[in-house]
């Protein structure tokens, strides 16, 4: 036998976390068995950014998936946790930037070789870091299998997918509106931009036309665009301005000519019915702009300025140049009014500037025909389920609906794009290697948006494009965990590339998870400074508290609320389970699961317990199944504190004290239940569940690759459930009297069951040291017919009445005053609240939701008043 070290009188997580995780990795208990037997079972971890430390989001995220993997591999699945990390262009070069600005250098002060050396150091560091809290959250990832977005055998598969879809068309390079940030100078794709309500304004502007006194009145929220307007725009059916088409007007400020033309796009109904046409910065503009051949005037630098092409206003800040636009106007005459006006802004989601529409040439995605692949798969044997199934109409929805992806990044850190430009042609050639007279050509500055190799994430991870191993036998993956709102940048477009390029939907499940908001239901951002640093509450908790708080928090999809109430319930239930371990470990000795005979002499208590343990088991693993883990922790929960620490380990401590009986099988079957209940746990608390389970296991055994347990059919017992529950049911009647009639357990009364039948009776009487040992009876008699006082308390239950004897319990005289005490109390309290609500002021000028509550505590008062009566008008009837 092993010697058992002492477990501390209280649960410490820092050192029961002590040094597991390193002896964990370095046995390779989380790398995949690679059993050809076994079926496999594989997740990719979504790359966190390396742009910092991870937050509870990201805690959370690693949480769920190690809660599948863990279960996953005590079931005998060859399972595969694949790590890695994302470059993440535009935010990682910010902070590199921005790091390089406080010591006085900018990147062109470096140059691209050197500042892209300066962030792979940044890359290192952060990644160590990541890696550090990774091993904090216990995560049980195979770090021999460990990628990075930008790391060489991405690079190559970036390359592939990029030249492939260039040859199939679904490629293009093209001059287009697209969303440009002047602060990070690049370009971004839709969905990387962030639409905020603002207080803006519109600017009512006259357009003089030419040979006439007549004037337009042009209404714009942004004015400094007027200067590259090439056109004003009418409806056809507008009888207002048909007797202008065809006529021009004169640009204000650039003392230009433009036409005046006709488009039903424009709304007849809405502002002056006039509007003008400025192609180069507005999406809507650019298709109409194509529609009758307009010229396209770009005014505006990268950086926000306005250009040569602004006149006067060139080298002016694009706000600045709003600014002086509406003073000249104003100075000639030909600014109408300013009104005000609440409209959406697009704001950069990684730099925060206002997002400027540009005219650029880009290097675009085709995605009709992708996505309609990824809607018509949906359809399929091969389709994505979506946990909850309403994200799948999210997903649908936003495929119909899409449109060509910008995947060009005016950056420095990133995959560069795989196009050469010949220097005297200028030929475009596209190839995954550069062209043999490469000194002729000159390569691509751009780089390609994050999220397309990050597209590529689970099947590139595996080898992809070589035929590997992995690759064969792990993929497609079985499910990915992610939040909701990565749905289009991340978890669509890995299902299009996958299908293109695999012919295959890259994970059969995908379990989406909410947000961490604060415990007023606010987004946690910097702006608000509520953030929580996950290694923080780890710090104060334990890993094992946070995990289960995360784990039970919601249902999958729902948001979380952060609560410090929650995180300290969570460590009082672990420490429930140490005591409660403690306790058994003290009375079974050194025995261990190796020693385990549940012979044939088991107690209504053991044969309960063990059925109880089936049903949890079977319960948990069909929560598991359908991601409902906040369900599949409440059965935990309810199985070890309520049903084994407060009732079984009860009900034996009288028989494991007693040194006269042999109590092996009592011994078996606590070190059998404790031994299951910590591997059901295992997955959501790690830790504490391999620093207990060590000291029943065999040697050098770990918890990690042990056995999940499965149903027992011998141990299935509805009778002995029912039974149980009568026994339960006869101690929680007996407390409940005790505690309404304030007598407490100490003190010993006598007890009365009046049985409805002789099967109970018998039931019972074999049960009754149970009785005695939760109700301390002076004296307890069981019978179809007991021989009770009359003037009892009762109650009565399915199977018998229990009958309490009221001299016993109190003294009618000084009951009735406390009664009377009590009343008074209500009836003034009543008297407040009723003065409350008749006052008229109070009533019209609270908020609903005071009114409520005071309307509630009356009749919580007034139900109380009158339960307080009736039982002061049945004592003294016995006074």
């Amino acid at each position: 036998m092993k010697m058992k070290k002492e477990m501390s009188t209280k649960y410490q997580p820092q050192e029961v976390e002590a040094g597991k995780y390193q002896q964990w990795v370095d046995s390779g208990v989380f790398k995949p068995s690679e059993d050809p037997n076994a079926e496999p079972y594989s997740i990719v971890i979504p790359p966190p950014n390396v742009t910092g430390k991870l937050h509870l989001g990201h805690a959370w995220d690693v949480t769920l998936q190690d809660m599948i993997i863990r279960q996953k591999r005590m079931q005998g699945f060859d399972t595969l946790w694949l790590p890695g990390m994302d470059h993440a262009g535009i935010a990682t070069q910010a902070k590199v930037e921005e790091k390089l600005a406080k010591e006085g250098i900018s990147r062109h002060d470096l140059g691209r070789e050197k500042f892209v050396e300066q962030v792979w150091a940044w890359k290192e560091e952060y990644a160590a870091t990541i890696r550090e809290q990774w091993g904090k959250m216990g995560v049980s990832v195979d770090y021999s299998r460990e990628r990075f977005t930008l790391d060489e055998g991405l690079n190559k598969a970036v390359n592939k997918v990029f030249v492939q879809l260039y040859e199939k068309g679904l490629i293009y390079r093209g001059e287009y509106i697209i969303n440009w940030d002047p602060k990070a100078q690049t370009a971004l794709s839709d969905i990387e931009v962030i639409h905020k309500e603002i207080e803006g304004a519109f600017y009512h502007i006259y357009y003089p036309i030419v040979g006439s006194d007549e004037k337009l009145e042009i209404a714009t929220t942004r004015p400094e665009t007027m200067l590259g307007d090439t056109a004003v725009v009418v409806n056809p059916n507008d009888e207002r301005y048909s007797h202008l088409i065809g006529k021009t007007v004169m640009l204000p400020l650039m003392n230009r000519e433009i036409p005046i033309i006709a488009d039903e796009y424009v709304d007849i109904e809405f502002g002056t019915g006039a509007m003008k046409v400025t192609p180069a910065h507005d999406p809507n503009d650019f298709e109409l702009g194509n529609r009758h051949d307009l010229p396209r005037i770009n005014v505006m630098n990268l950086d926000g300025s306005m250009n040569h092409l602004a006149g006067k206003y060139e080298g002016l800040d694009r706000f600045v140049a709003r600014k002086q636009i509406i003073k000249d106007l104003e100075t000639l005459g030909l600014l109408v009014k300013i009104e005000s006006h609440a409209h959406s802004v697009g704001h950069s989601e990684r730099s925060g500037a206002v997002v400027e529409p540009l005219l650029s040439t880009q290097w675009f995605v085709k995605m009709a025909p992708l996505a309609q692949r990824a809607i018509d798969n949906q359809s399929s044997d091969d389709a994505v389920e979506f946990f909850p199934p309403r994200f799948n109409q999210t997903f649908m929805g936003w495929m119909e609906n899409v449109h060509d992806w910008v995947i060009s990044r005016q950056l420095w850190w990133g995959h560069q794009i795989p196009a050469w430009y010949h220097n005297q042609t200028g030929e475009i050639y596209v190839g995954e290697v550069a062209p043999a007279d490469e000194e002729n050509w000159t390569r691509d500055k751009d780089v390609l948006d994050t999220w397309f190799s990050s597209a590529l994430w689970p099947f590139s991870t595996m080898g992809w494009p070589e035929d590997t191993k992995d690759l064969e036998r792990y993929f497609p993956t079985s499910t990915l965990v992610t939040g909701y709102d990565i749905i289009f940048f991340w978890v669509s477009r890995m299902i299009f590339q996958s299908l293109e390029f695999t012919e295959r939907r890259p994970f059969q499940n995908v379990l989406i998870h909410g947000l961490i908001r604060d415990a007023q239901g606010r987004k946690m951002s910097k702006s608000l400074g509520n953030g929580i640093d996950p290694m923080d509450v780890i710090d104060e908790f334990g890993v094992d508290a946070l995990r289960w708080f995360l784990a039970n928090g919601s249902a999958p999809g729902q948001d979380v609320r952060y609560s410090e109430e929650k995180l300290s319930a969570a460590w009082n239930f672990i420490n429930k389970i140490w005591n409660a371990s403690r306790f058994a470990l003290m009375n079974v000795g050194d025995m261990t699961i190796e020693d385990i005979h549940i012979g044939e002499d088991l107690t209504l208590a053991d044969r309960w317990i063990l059925a109880r343990l089936q049903e949890t088991i079977a319960d948990v693993t069909r929560l598991f199944e359908k991601f409902e883990f906040g369900e599949a922790g409440r059965a935990l929960y309810h199985f070890i504190w309520d049903d084994f620490c407060d009732w079984y380990i009860e009900m034996t401590k009288e028989q494991l004290q007693d040194k006269s009986e042999d109590n092996t099988t009592t011994k078996s079957v606590l070190v059998h239940v404790l031994d299951q209940f910590l591997r059901l746990l295992h997955p959501i608390m790690p830790f504490v569940t391999e620093e207990i389970w060590q000291r029943i296991a065999p040697e050098n055994a770990s918890i990690v690759v042990a056995d999940y347990p499965v149903v027992n059919d011998a141990y299935i017992d509805a009778v002995s459930e029912q039974e149980m529950e009568q026994v339960m049911e006869v101690i929680r009647v007996v407390r409940m009297i005790r505690n309404e009639m304030n007598t407490p357990l100490s003190k010993a009364v006598d007890l009365f069951v009046k049985a409805n039948d002789e099967t109970t009776v018998e039931l019972l009487v074999k049960n009754r040291h149970y009785i005695e040992r939760f109700c301390n009876p002076a004296q307890l008699e069981i019978a179809t017919n007991p021989s009770a006082p009359e003037e009892v308390v009762s109650q009565t239950v399915a199977f018998a009445q229990i009958l309490m004897p009221l001299a016993g319990l109190i003294k009618v005289e000084d009951e009735i005053k406390r009664l009377e005490a009590q009343a008074e109390k209500l009836e003034n309290e009543v008297s407040r609240v009723v003065n409350k609500l008749s006052n008229e002021k109070f009533v019209a000028k609270a908020p609903e939701a005071v009114v409520a509550q005071e309307r509630a505590k009356q009749a919580e008062y007034e139900q109380q008043l009158v339960a307080v009566r009736e039982r002061m008008a049945q004592l003294a009837k016995l006074a």
